[in-house]
């Protein structure tokens, strides 16, 4: 048995599942055309546009290679643009750097 998704997560997956369907209409793709892009099933295909939070991550991956948008996936916390890291980060950073003295040669 699976552990069950968060209320927020739900809506996301729900939400992206809606965008994925919507993508692939308007490429004017069938879920078989889309199934066969991503070297998946057709009950794949339906199982990711309804949302269904079982999906393996590299069907969604698959998806998003077949519309050309992986570079949006290689974009998600890109650690130059990560904001609450780079912020956490620098939250740590020492507030002064002592200067050693080599002895010696």
């Amino acid at each position: 048995m699976s552990k069950p998704v968060s209320p927020p997560c739900e809506r996301a997956i729900k939400r992206l599942g809606a965008q994925i369907s919507r993508a692939r209409r308007r490429r004017r793709w069938s879920q078989r055309d889309l199934a066969e892009q991503m070297g998946a099933s057709v009950s794949t295909v339906r199982r990711m546009e309804s949302g269904d939070p079982g999906i393996a991550l590299h069907h969604l991956v698959a998806a998003l290679s077949a519309f050309g948008e992986l570079a949006q996936l290689n974009a998600l916390l890109d650690t130059p643009s990560d904001a609450i890291g780079l912020l956490m980060q620098d939250g740590a950073l020492p507030e002064r750097i002592r200067v050693r003295t080599s002895h010696g040669c």
